[in-house]
């Protein structure tokens, strides 16, 4: 969704562009979900439930390829480098949303005029969305562009991310103190859900969600170095493949909270998604869901306002949206993403990035 471009000289890297791809298209069917329940088989309609663990993915996604992009760099630059990876995250993130976000406030203003509720709209509520701290436990509820949420709380990790790359050297622990260390982030989430008396990963978003991507941030950054260590290999691909499917296998038999078992569940498929060079990952990394994963951003970011509009103008009296409806939308969906992605989101992250601030230079001692 928004970590930067992956290598894809890297086949198996490749795969998670993709991922990232379709990960956002199934939060587009998770909100769309009960509108589509007269020609939607029930079945489908109980997956597009669980939509919403795909955030989980791109959190996982988000702190495994932060590592691999800016660690070794903000290792070696120390703190002095994180101004200059905290304006790049910036310009990935914010210009986008800015403009999104502009274009609710337009909408929420015809409604005022209209003299229609503007009551999922507080305009008191506006500079924090604007700062892009409006999950950080300030609010009681998601309001404005909903899924904006889990990018405020992205900023979140993102100012911690060159604390913890400096502070811990991830590279040099084995594999199995890494292990540990995963179990014990997975643990800590759970035990923070289970004292809010919550068993589900979408509980309490607006004071919950913080910490959620925080943890699952970090696990990705564990993930990222488990794959230096067995990338060489073809043993490590096997062990994440079984033991997450495993553990999901055994969490769902057994009925555990989603909290104790499924950000681990996620990380070990990742990772033995990002090791293996199976069709799985082929299939991922071809050109068409690479396109996907690139526009995935703009997708996530702009299908909740658009399917606003859809609720107004595309539904019957019983609140259905029909399957020619649903293509239109989708259709349409897929333009913006594409062109929002090419000509709004790369041309303002580029002008940022040039105005990016550089390290000091070390000062030279006089002779």
């Amino acid at each position: 969704m928004i970590a930067p471009p992956l290598d894809t000289r890297i086949p198996h890297l490749a795969a998670l562009t993709g991922l990232r791809g379709v990960a956002a298209w199934m939060v587009v069917l998770y909100h769309a979900r009960l509108l589509l329940t007269d020609w939607l088989p029930g079945g489908v309609t109980a997956m597009a439930g669980m939509g919403y663990l795909a955030v989980d993915v791109f959190f996982l996604l988000s702190g495994f390829v932060m590592w691999l992009n800016y660690g070794p760099r903000l290792r070696r630059d120390g703190l002095a480098g994180a101004p200059r990876f905290w304006w790049r995250r910036i310009a990935r993130i914010w210009p986008l949303h800015a403009l999104v976000l502009a274009g609710m406030v337009a909408f929420a203003l015809v409604l005022l005029a209209a003299g229609r509720s503007t009551a999922g709209y507080p305009f008191g509520e506006l500079p924090l969305h604007l700062l892009l701290v409006q999950n950080w436990g300030f609010t009681p509820d998601l309001s404005w562009n909903h899924p904006a949420w889990s990018i405020s709380a992205e900023l979140g990790a993102y100012l911690l991310f060159p604390l913890v790359a400096v502070s811990v050297r991830w590279e040099d622990m084995r594999p199995a103190m890494l292990i540990a260390a995963m179990i014990g982030a997975a643990f800590a989430l759970h035990a923070v859900f289970a004292l809010a008396g919550e068993p589900g990963l979408g509980g309490r978003i607006a004071r919950l969600g913080l910490v959620r991507c925080v943890l699952e941030f970090a696990i990705g950054v564990m993930c990222a170095n488990l794959w230096l260590s067995w990338r060489a290999g073809w043993t490590g691909a096997l062990a994440s493949a079984l033991a997450g499917g495993v553990l999901a296998a055994l969490g769902i038999a057994v009925g555990w909270p989603e909290t104790a078992f499924v950000p681990l569940a996620f990380a070990a498929l990742l990772l033995a998604l990002a090791l293996d060079g199976g069709p799985i990952a082929r299939a991922l990394g071809s050109a068409p869901l690479r396109w996907l994963g690139d526009a995935s951003y703009a997708t996530y970011l702009i299908h909740f306002p658009l399917f606003i509009l859809v609720k107004l103008v595309g539904v019957d009296e019983r609140l259905q949206l029909g399957p020619v409806g649903f293509v239109v939308y989708c259709a349409v969906l897929l333009a913006l993403s594409g062109a929002l992605h090419r000509w709004w989101e790369k041309p303002a992250q580029r002008w940022l990035n040039r105005r990016a601030p550089r390290p000091a230079a070390p000062r030279v001692p006089a002779e």
